[in-house]
């Protein structure tokens, strides 16, 4: 639904993105990470065509969004404004916008929006009253009043308290597996975006670095191995000397009655029938897992490292 193809964009001397390519699909939630500065921001307002590309082309079911008024009223968006009205009621800001949309039954939508945000109780609040949260809720309802079929979010949950973040996590899940919504977030919440995005890219200096699901990600980057959690009254040592029997493994680390064992490259060898062969009783083995912080900077590091 959204695909973008060598998109290049220059303010002067500055290269903000340099021939990013992307395609996104109908229920997708993808997610765009990088460093201030990276191009997230402005590729989006490229695909929304609030920007103009030096070139390349941005497309929304195959075509220009800045050309096409009846496929904009079809994209929902919450930006850094969040496009509201001070001096207006939460309710009479949702209602503005339901009348320019021309939504039917305008007063149920309105209402059922402003309940399921949680701010049904303030509805009649200027919205120069709200809190940050508050008013971060009220764009999202305006983002998706008109039952936008992409959704494109900038920092949705930006500094907003964990309660607030949970409800925005959970809107999106339900907005692109309920609704079929295409959603597309630029985030700095990495735990945001490994909860809730099918796929992410990585942006650095305008350019895409890595793109993929994080399952692949985490598989490319991570070391083969497990972790093995002992009865606390065996000796690490002797399961020490057992692991180290195996020839397909590469190194072993013990801490705090822990032992994370890293497998030689394709290899996995099943370390518990030894273990257990050998008397020591095992509480606990996992497969090691990496957060996607670790994957993230990795990247970033990586990369710079060949600059």
């Amino acid at each position: 639904m959204i695909e973008v193809n060598n998109l290049t964009k220059k303010f002067k001397s500055t290269l903000a993105v340099d021939d990013i390519s992307l395609k996104i699909n109908e229920g997708e939630v993808f997610g765009c990470l990088g460093h201030n500065g990276a191009g997230k921001t402005t590729t989006m307002r490229l695909i929304l065509g609030l920007l103009r590309p030096t070139s390349g082309t941005a497309h929304v079911w195959g075509k220009p969004l800045s050309q096409n008024p009846h496929l904009r009223r079809k994209v929902g968006v919450l930006l850094e404004n969040d496009g509201l009205y001070e001096n207006l009621s939460g309710e009479d800001n949702l209602d503005y916008y339901a009348r320019l949309y021309e939504i039917p039954d305008r007063k149920n939508r309105v209402s059922s929006l402003l309940e399921y945000t949680g701010l049904d109780s303030r509805r009649k609040d200027k919205v120069g009253t709200y809190s940050r949260g508050m008013r971060r809720k009220l764009g999202l309802a305006r983002s998706i009043l008109h039952y936008p079929s992409v959704l494109l979010l900038d920092e949705p949950s930006a500094g907003l308290d964990p309660e607030v973040q949970k409800m925005v996590r959970d809107l999106i899940l339900n907005l692109a597996r309920e609704e079929k919504i295409l959603i597309f977030l630029n985030s700095h919440d990495l735990d945001e975006v490994e909860r809730i995005c099918d796929r992410i890219a990585i942006l650095q200096r305008g350019r895409v670095i890595a793109c993929d699901s994080i399952k692949n990600l985490r598989s490319a980057s991570s070391e083969p191995g497990v972790v093995i959690v002992l009865d606390e009254k065996e000796n690490p040592d002797k399961a020490a000397s057992v692991i180290e029997s195996f020839e397909d493994v590469e190194r072993i680390n013990q801490t705090n009655g822990k032992i994370r064992v890293v497998f030689k490259q394709g290899k996995s060898p099943d370390l518990l029938p030894a273990l257990v062969n050998a008397g020591i009783r095992v509480s606990e083995i996992s497969r090691t897992s990496r957060s996607l912080e670790d994957i993230y900077l990795e990247i970033i590091h990586r990369e710079e490292k060949q600059k």
